[in-house]
């Protein structure tokens, strides 16, 4: 008896790319532009996949200049316009391989992990986060809750390796690494971490008092631990921090500012007093509502509100970025999953919502902190309880390990939320000098704390040379319906 089995040529499952090409390409331009590195990234389409290509460039400190994004079909085609830190072109043969590998391999998991792998040994992040246990925690915010956070885990024997918390309308989030005070290794028994989550919730459901209101309710006081993979990094950390707060429901306005009449939208920090605002509008030809922000211009911007339209579960398809004179300039055509355009009002506000809120929570006013001693058990929780004993509110932290050294950076305000006095700060310098460098930076200036936006009657004022999309499709439609013939 002879079985016969149908004959599959070994060639046929790379069919799609001998026709298109590889699955994503990626070319490096230093040439093209004289102030600017050019990247082009050609890619087979995917949901997320401009967040992650993105999230490549953000992970190595790149500023984006100007981007050209369209993912139409089945295909993704990006043009960006970058600097580096120092505002040069990409010059660095190992930063250039990177960007390769990382952008070239953002489709197969297993590939990213060794791009992040490389990464580490390129740019000597010898940090592994995946050595210790990660614990996030959201909730309503109050002053010293930093510092009360710190001392639990302390009187928890926990050394905490790094730590990230950004507050913002009275929330609070963040992402700490730790590890057991004794042998310094990660915590990973059920019964110890239960512990730890149901001491921390506890110290996050003391903010919860009988006269919040509803919204603040909803929004659970919530203490998990969390499995971060090898090559875990700071841009996985600050977008873990973003959907944190997007579930906390930091868009929403406290309760004692709900109570007041909304006042009027207050400058996002740049010389001439002018105001972020984001517009939604629909282009009911197309089916794709168009989000247009204007704000002040900052790193990290554009991974900030391409991961917030992400997490909310809309398809970018096409956008335009730019900036000039210190102003962004941002428009996205979208779509939610299901293929349809924003449809209401309510969805439309909480969309402007949830941007403001991107754009606000990474930037602080008040007085910047950067502390560094010799690192110990226990020392975050002392340096923070000194700050609350002179009445100071941790707004913004970041707690990292280097070697034997603890590097803390904290931007402070007082417990009403206003500006730090000096003479405190000079008073927290005396009681921690003998220990600790010191040094106080005041970024008052930087401010991007807005009120309010705008829905669809009144996009953002672009200046003279941003290149809209929006504007393009509409003279296309206008000219195609001119020459439509009336029938009788």
């Amino acid at each position: 008896m002879m079985v016969c089995w149908p004959y599959f040529d070994p060639e046929f499952d790379n069919l799609p790319e001998r026709i298109y090409g590889p699955p994503c390409r990626v070319w490096i331009d230093n040439d093209s532009m004289e102030e600017c590195t050019v990247i082009k990234v050609d890619s087979v389409n995917k949901q997320g996949i401009l967040l992650e290509v993105v999230q490549v460039l953000t992970n190595i400190n790149l500023t984006i200049l100007k981007s050209y994004i369209s993912s139409d079909a089945g295909w993704f085609m990006d043009v960006f316009h970058v600097k580096d830190e120092h505002g040069d072109k990409i010059r660095d043969q190992n930063v250039i391989n990177y960007i390769l590998q990382a952008i070239g391999t953002v489709r197969e998991i297993e590939n990213t992990v060794k791009a992040m792998a490389y990464r580490n040994d390129v740019f000597n992040n010898s940090d592994q986060l995946s050595e210790h246990t990660a614990i996030e925690m959201k909730g309503t915010d109050r002053p010293g809750l930093f510092s009360e956070i710190s001392a639990a885990l302390a009187d928890l024997h926990c050394n905490i390796v790094e730590a990230h918390a950004w507050s913002h309308n009275a929330r609070l989030a963040c992402v700490a690494y730790i590890s057991d005070q004794s042998t310094d290794t990660p915590i990973d028994d059920p019964h110890r971490l239960a512990t730890i989550e149901g001491h921390l919730t506890t110290v996050l459901r003391a903010t919860t008092t009988p006269t919040q209101s509803e919204s603040e309710i909803a929004s659970p006081q919530e203490v998990k631990t969390a499995e971060f993979g090898e090559g875990t990094n700071m841009t996985d950390v600050e977008r873990r921090l973003h959907q944190l707060m997007l579930s906390a429901g930091d868009f929403h306005r406290p309760e004692f500012e709900a109570m007041t009449p909304p006042p009027s939208p207050r400058s996002d920090g740049d010389e001439e007093g002018r105001k972020m605002v984001v517009s939604i509008e629909n282009c009911h030809e197309k089916w794709y509502s168009i989000v247009s922000i204007e704000c002040k211009d900052r790193p990290r911007l554009m991974f900030d509100t391409v991961c917030t339209l992400t997490d909310m579960q809309y398809v970018i398809f096409h956008a335009s970025i730019s900036s000039c004179d210190g102003r962004s300039f941002q428009e996205y055509f979208i779509r939610h999953v299901d293929g349809y355009a924003l449809s209401s009002e309510s969805e439309k506000e909480k969309v402007i919502k949830c941007l403001e809120a991107a754009i606000e929570r990474r930037v602080c006013e008040g007085v910047r902190l950067e502390l560094s001693a010799e690192n110990r058990v226990g020392l975050l929780s002392d340096i923070t309880r000194v700050l609350r004993e002179n009445g100071l509110s941790v707004v913004r932290a970041d707690v990292k390990t280097q070697g034997e050294k603890a590097v803390n950076a904290f931007y402070l305000k007082d417990i009403l939320g206003n500006e730090v006095d000096t003479d405190v700060v000079e008073s927290v310098k005396k009681e921690m000098d003998d220990v600790i460098d010191f040094e106080v930076k005041n970024d008052g200036g930087g401010s991007s704390s807005q009120q309010g936006g705008c829905l669809s009657s009144s996009p953002p004022q672009r200046s003279p040379g941003f290149f809209s999309l929006g504007d393009v499709l509409k003279s296309q439609i206008q000219r195609l319906s001119h020459n439509f013939i009336p029938t009788n």
